[in-house]
């Protein structure tokens, strides 16, 4: 389920982030036409929402996170539908489904892969936040321990935050040069690199750490954390995409993209979906380059599921516990 490709990333190079422009209203325009849009209808809503599952790292992220939520997060994950739901669609028995991963803290990564082994799921990767999430305001020898110690653990995956610090006083390199060591530090796990957009000040500087980052291996770029005040928005996105689609034109290496925070219904991961389709093509759509970074959207998805299926909303019996 993970991306099979690796960033494997280039030199520095200044020119890339070199007088950087934004068409501010054209992006806006975008964004409002993306915003507006009818969500598809009947089963072509079904069959997005189901491909929204998969595309989900189902994720707990809370200061009270215990082995036992955890291990309910990975069953969920494991098993996103009820039973009773999966045959109302009459889901293929032999296809398997879902969620794209589970996204946990550094020390809960040894109970997700626990869990994930109870539940008979352990091809479902466990992404570990690390190196000072949210803030990312610790030693950099702290960061990078923190990165191997969830690898050590289970980890396939890491969620990392750049240092605003450097961005926000134009460090271009210094990000490249941090970011570069938390990617060797991942060694074979994938690398996604948050931004925390909310807090970088500019549409450019999105611009300009998306393509440091990925210049310096990142395997994802990830809007935010889902702690800042503003998270993933389609604004962001388009600037974010737009990076993507010049670097894969100039290194022909393709990178993944996840909105996290503030995703929390269906109807908006429909509207996030063909917004990749319209902007980076088919292949987008797909865990391999696409994730949300969510905690609530999958029981919307499974409401909404439900209503598909019996044409009318669950009672909250009629739902499992998320």
């Amino acid at each position: 389920m993970m991306a099979e490709q690796i960033n494997c990333g280039c030199d520095f190079n200044e020119a890339l982030i070199k007088n950087v422009k934004i068409n501010l209203s054209a992006v806006t325009r975008r964004a409002a036409e993306i915003a507006s849009r009818r969500a598809v209808k009947k089963q072509w809503q079904a069959a997005w929402e189901l491909r929204a599952i998969s595309c989900i790292d189902l994720t707990t992220l809370a200061g009270d996170d215990t082995p036992s939520n955890v291990s309910r997060l990975c069953f969920k994950a494991a098993c996103p539908l009820s039973k009773e739901l999966m045959n109302l669609l009459k889901w293929q028995k032999e296809k398997v489904l879902t969620t794209a991963a589970v996204c946990v803290y550094p020390n809960q990564v040894k109970a997700a892969r626990e869990a994930l082994a109870k539940a008979g799921h352990l091809e479902i990767p466990i992404a570990s936040v690390a190196t000072g999430f949210p803030c990312g305001q610790t030693p950099l020898s702290s960061r990078l321990a923190e990165i191997r110690a969830a690898v050590e653990d289970g980890a396939s995956e890491i969620d990392i935050v750049i240092n605003r610090t450097y961005a926000l006083t134009g460090n271009w390199k210094g990000v490249y040069d941090e970011v570069k060591l938390m990617k060797e530090a991942c060694g074979k796990a994938h690398m996604k690199t948050i931004l925390a957009t909310g807090e970088l000040g500019s549409l450019s500087n999105i611009y300009k750490a998306s393509m440091v980052c990925m210049m310096a291996g990142a395997d994802f770029i990830k809007t935010s954390t889902g702690k800042e005040g503003v998270n993933a928005t389609f604004v962001v996105a388009l600037v974010m995409i737009r990076a993507i689609r010049d670097f894969n034109n100039i290194t022909k290496q393709k990178i993944g993209f996840k909105p996290a925070g503030g995703i929390r219904t269906a109807k908006d991961a429909c509207v996030w979906l063909s917004m990749m389709k319209e902007e980076l093509g088919e292949e987008y759509t797909s865990n391999k380059f696409f994730r949300f970074g969510a905690s609530a959207l999958l029981a919307d998805i499974e409401r909404q599921l439900y209503h598909f299926a019996t044409g009318c909303y669950p009672a909250l019996i009629d739902m499992p516990m998320g």
